[in-house]
């Protein structure tokens, strides 16, 4: 009994960990629009269309694409809620199943935000990776800063396009690259994520492309597992000293407490979990979880590195992430206090803090980048 417990303990961990690092390519709807009215729209009510802030809903298996504002009225009784119709960028709106975008924006710089952008191609060791550029407004001259914004796990670059009007206000021109395994760039030689460990050699590449482009430094920008990324890039890359700042966006500071935070929600035992996190970094990694080079969960633990750190940093971060917990940038913070600012934004979750409140997420980080420019 004790050996086919175990056996079964290792099968949970290994497909635990397997789903760590799988990159997601079914997008399912998730989202169910009920009625569509003047300047309003009624959802069946659930955690995340009742949360507060501004959202997006994408139509049709993702063809078209409609921005929603506030709550207007929830109806516990019936399980709806209304919610203020913004737009719609590209389809119809109907009743009918769509699928939730939290990021609120969808498309490219000109249709989502209407401004000038050129499609780039970064060029990386996996091959050639799509890319915006964003310039400066005209007449504002060359800037020898840019901004390179960093997306999060399972995300593509639309999840970078709430921060770019604000370094466009500020003069900064922006480059937002697509990664390894995104669904719009190559694949790594696995096909499976690296946390961090690997795709950071994405972000070299575009800060790269910057450098030869103009820029003398780079703010970097990641939300979510972009922050690991960006955190990444700084510990190992040679153009880290071309990095002036970074912005993080619940970030991921240290994986192991995200994984412990996963395991416990999916139910698994601690063990179990902890046996995954072990997994990913062992010599079984490449047969038993799919990857070809070991994951260092050590090495991705930016609270137990914080004396590495050598640039200012901006954390913000909601204390009710349910999928990124902040414990560790709140320690990141406390451990280097000269140069990590943390922002909490209250009742935001999981990277939706300009969401809940784009006011002051775009002062804080204003803020930030006038101070380091």
């Amino acid at each position: 009994m004790g050996l086919a417990a175990a056996a079964v303990g290792s099968g949970l961990a290994a497909r635990f960990a397997r789903a760590v690092v799988t990159p997601p390519r079914e997008r399912p709807d998730d989202v169910e629009v009920l009625a569509v009215r003047e300047g309003a729209v009624v959802l069946r009510a659930s955690e995340e269309t009742a949360a507060p802030g501004r959202y997006g809903i994408w139509l049709a298996g993702g063809t078209g694409h409609a921005r929603l504002g506030a709550v207007l009225e929830r109806d516990e009784a019936a399980g709806t809620v209304t919610r203020e119709l913004l737009g719609v960028d590209e389809g119809v709106l109907r009743p009918g199943p769509a699928r939730w975008n939290s990021w609120y924006y969808a498309g490219d710089p000109a249709s989502a935000l209407g401004l000038e952008h050129e499609d780039v191609v970064v060029r990386s060791q996996v091959g050639d990776l799509p890319a915006w550029f964003v310039p400066a407004p005209r007449g504002q001259g060359a800037s020898e800063v840019w901004g390179v914004l960093v997306h999060g796990r399972g995300a593509t670059r639309a999840e970078c396009l709430r921060a770019v009007p604000l370094l466009h206000r500020l003069g900064v021109p922006a480059l937002v690259p697509a990664y390894r395994n995104d669904v719009e760039a190559p694949a790594s030689p696995d096909g499976r994520y690296a946390l961090g460990h690997a795709e950071w050699q994405d972000v070299e590449a575009a800060v790269l492309h910057a450098v030869d482009a103009g820029a003398r430094e780079v703010v970097l920008f990641g939300w979510s597992m972009g922050g690991a990324i960006a955190l990444q890039h700084l510990a190992r890359s040679w153009t880290a000293d071309r990095v002036r700042a970074v912005v993080l966006d619940g970030p991921v500071v240290d994986w192991r407490s995200v994984l412990d935070h996963h395991a416990k929600l999916n139910r698994l035992p601690l063990p179990v979990g902890r046996y995954g996190s072990a997994l990913l970094a062992s010599p079984l990694a490449r047969a038993l979880v799919g990857v070809l080079e070991p994951v260092d969960l050590r090495r991705l633990d930016w609270v137990a590195r914080a004396e590495e750190l050598a640039v200012p940093l901006l954390i913000v971060h909601s204390d009710d992430d349910e999928y990124v917990p902040a414990g560790p940038s709140r320690r990141l913070a406390q451990a280097r206090p000269e140069l990590v600012r943390h922002v909490a934004v209250p009742g935001a979750r999981h990277c939706k803090e300009w969401n809940v409140d784009p006011d002051r997420w775009e002062r804080e980080v204003a803020r930030f980048l006038l101070d380091h420019l």
